[in-house]
């Protein structure tokens, strides 16, 4: 068994290894291809390409990067052509994945999407083009699947795994114990994003915000960096904002390499840029704020596409405002750690945040990837 695999992003990696271990309860002599994160490679995943090099975001980063990302493209569609696997499956990144898919679906190679691309909030038109391109859609978020029903697209709901790896009740004096933080002090961390990009747009506005909060509560601060390069970015970003006098030389963070699923069960709270960590501090019961801003032009364009009222996970699945979402100029310092306060100040609001976080905790865990597995094997391997 040859199983083609392909993801773009760090979540992306969590997903296709989850993945990768239910398929080998059933297929376990089958070989893994394509391109893959680290969590994949530990499993024996032969990856041709670093997946980080198609780690883009906005619009004009992947323009920047085109002429490297249609060579990879290229690369894998004439190998997948001439070494037919027995199964397709793209991980997210949709721009990227589904011209493969199609290419392959229309030589008679089954096709399968992991984590539907966002038709029910943008560019509705797409939905063609993935029914031309994939033989079963697999979906993590529940109201995901009824666009795909009105299509007559193979599709399955199969929850989201990271709902599987985190417990429903979160231990935060066990975290604050093994990272040597105090049990009764206020702990707030603070997540600007993974790629550089987010960090330069989000890391100085955070730690303003930061301080801000820290003039009304006693109160530390705790960061993590998602690898090396971000945390010599975040280290320089400190010492610019220190030495242009807009945060406080005696302004304490704590950085981290790494840690942030500890870091953010040990907190109080999280400031957060949107993106999967929001559902990770949702799947921790952590209230949180979360906040993005991108580039003039691509948050222009994203004005003038996006149809749905919000962007955090946690607001989405519960279909109304859990959570603050301040976007683009209303993401301001001030703005910021006001809406810090709202959220880790208010008990009665903590533990209704707990409680309707828990539920949806629950609707999520459903073993995603052995879901996966399943359908992947009963419509398209069963049948090639």
């Amino acid at each position: 068994m040859h199983i083609a695999i392909v993801v773009g992003e760090m979540s992306g990696d969590i997903l296709g290894a989850d993945l990768m271990l239910a398929l080998r309860q059933r297929f376990p002599d089958a070989n893994f291809s394509g391109i893959g994160g680290e969590r994949m490679l530990a499993l024996g995943f032969e990856s041709f390409f670093p997946q980080d090099r198609l780690a883009v975001m906005g619009f004009i980063e992947p323009l920047k990067r085109l002429p490297e990302l249609l060579r990879i493209r290229k690369f894998l569609r004439q190998h997948y052509l001439a070494n037919p696997p027995d199964v397709y499956i793209g991980i997210d990144s949709p721009d990227f994945n589904l011209p493969i898919e199609k290419t392959l679906k229309e030589a008679g190679i089954p096709t399968a999407h992991y984590v539907s691309p966002s038709v029910w909030a943008w560019r509705q038109g797409r939905i063609h083009g993935i029914k031309r391109s994939v033989d079963l859609m697999l979906t993590i978020l529940p109201f995901e699947t009824e666009i795909y029903k009105e299509h007559d697209i193979p599709v399955q709901f199969v929850g989201h795994p990271l709902a599987d790896e985190f417990d429903i009740e979160t231990d935060t004096k066990a975290a604050r114990q093994d990272l040597g933080l105090g049990l009764d002090e206020h702990i707030v961390a603070l997540m600007p994003g993974s790629r550089s990009a987010e960090v330069k747009h989000l890391a100085p506005v955070f730690l303003k915000a930061a301080t801000i909060y820290s003039l009304a509560h006693k109160v530390r601060f705790i960061l993590p960096a998602a690898n090396q390069d971000r945390l010599t970015q975040l280290k320089e970003i400190i010492a610019e904002l220190k030495s242009a006098g807009e945060i406080g030389e005696d302004f304490s963070i704590d950085l981290y390499l790494g840690n942030s699923k500890q870091l953010m069960a040990a907190a109080d709270g999280v400031l957060m840029a949107s993106g999967t960590t929001s559902l990770e501090a949702l799947l921790l019961k952590k209230p949180m704020v979360v906040a993005y801003k991108k580039d003039w032009f691509s948050a222009w364009l994203t004005r003038r596409l996006i149809k749905t009222k919000y962007i955090s996970l946690p607001n989405l699945l519960a279909g109304e405002e859990l959570v603050p979402e301040i976007l683009q100029e209303d993401c301001t310092a001030e703005n910021l750690a006001q809406a810090l306060n709202q959220q880790l100040q208010d008990q009665a609001h903590r533990d209704q945040l707990i409680h309707r976080f828990t539920k949806i905790h629950r609707l999520l865990q459903q073993q995603a990837g052995e879901l996966a597995a399943k359908a992947i094997n009963k419509q398209l391997l069963s049948a090639s």
